[in-house]
């Protein structure tokens, strides 16, 4: 894109440069935002299924246009700061959340070639920068000042840090099988990875625990039922989000959702083949790699609304104890069996 502004435009290298990058920026925020709008409709008609109700049926044809109603509505409602909380966090709280939600996406591949920063270290970004999303929650629960939405922190920072540990292991296992922290090169190395003609690590025998690891521990990432101990309506009123209102209560659900969207996008990238049709063959590439890669997020998308509609609530203890006491082993024992194999397989046995 960069080449287009500078030889097609005629701006300099540099004014090109930053207007593709604007443009590439655009071209991925704006359709998120609109994704994220009607995936919530979706998530209510999926968990409407479910209970075999309608869900969103009046507004717009459908019910299509229920969450830009929903939209609306609270843009135009008052928002109401707490006497007693400390307003300028308290208003900061969302917009990290929603930031951070967004800044991820610059390193997702949506297929070859077609990312706003394909850099080397892809996916250490993203750990980074999906790993400060708590921090816009533990700020709404502490600028609260009020109890409830102050356990609602505590709990979101300790949830965040026993399955970001899981999380950091089932990705270490797939850099050591692909080779590489860049997330297009993670892609193209699922090519034909299983049998010479399947797409996809998750096929492995060796990395299939870790990509079903990975898919719980996304849910409680996102706290996403049964792991949304963080909003508890029956223990902490609505957790940290209880003192909010207006577009700072939507930030947070925008944010949430987005976070929703880019880890359904991460369980395709790192184990699914992405962009890549499910079995390497040549008529399968006629359709866009991007619409391999939308439904892949689909997919997933519909399993996170599965789980939440007909999975109960963990209990804090068992939420703990999945991550520490299986989770956490588990993925170590697979790090060292990946290392092992590779080792066998690539380096082979001394003499």
């Amino acid at each position: 894109m960069t080449s287009f502004f500078e030889h097609t435009v005629g701006l300099p290298y540099g004014w090109a440069w930053f207007v593709a990058t604007v443009v590439g920026i655009l071209l991925i925020a704006l359709p998120l935002m609109l994704a994220v709008a009607m995936i919530i409709y979706a998530d209510r008609k999926i968990w409407a299924a479910m209970a075999l109700r309608r869900g969103p049926n009046v507004v717009g044809p459908f019910g299509l246009l229920q969450s830009f109603a929903d939209g609306l509505k609270v843009f135009l409602q008052e928002t109401i700061v707490p006497m007693s909380a400390n307003k300028g966090l308290f208003l900061l709280a969302p917009i990290i959340t929603f930031t951070v939600a967004l800044i991820v996406w610059a390193v997702v591949p949506f297929q070859a070639g077609v990312v706003v920063a394909d850099i080397n270290v892809g996916l250490l970004y993203v750990l980074a920068a999906s790993s400060l999303g708590v921090y816009g929650i533990i700020i709404a629960g502490w600028a609260s000042n009020s109890k409830y939405p102050f356990y609602s922190a505590l709990r979101a920072a300790a949830q965040m840090v026993s399955y970001e540990v899981a999380i950091g292991f089932v990705l270490i296992a797939v850099v050591l099988w692909a080779g590489s922290f860049n997330l297009s090169t993670i892609v193209t190395q699922q090519q034909a990875h299983i049998f010479g003609f399947i797409n996809g690590f998750g096929f492995n025998p060796l990395l299939f625990p870790m990509a079903v690891v990975f898919l719980i521990s996304s849910m409680a990432e996102t706290q996403r039922a049964p792991f949304d101990l963080t909003e508890a309506e029956s223990e902490l009123v609505a957790g940290y989000q209880t003192e909010y209102s207006s577009m700072a209560f939507a930030l947070f659900w925008l944010g949430e959702y987005a976070n929703v969207l880019l880890m359904c996008a991460l369980n395709a990238l790192l184990f699914w083949g992405g962009w890549l049709p499910p079995v390497d063959w040549a008529p399968l590439y006629l359709v866009p790699g991007i619409l391999w890669f939308f439904a892949k997020i689909l997919f997933f998308f519909f399993v996170f609304s599965w789980v939440k509609a007909t999975v109960p609530r963990y209990r804090y203890d068992q939420l703990m104890r999945l991550g520490w006491k299986i989770f956490l082993p588990l993925s170590l024992f697979f790090v060292f069996m990946v290392s092992g194999y590779l080792m066998l397989d690539r380096v082979g046995v001394p003499a």
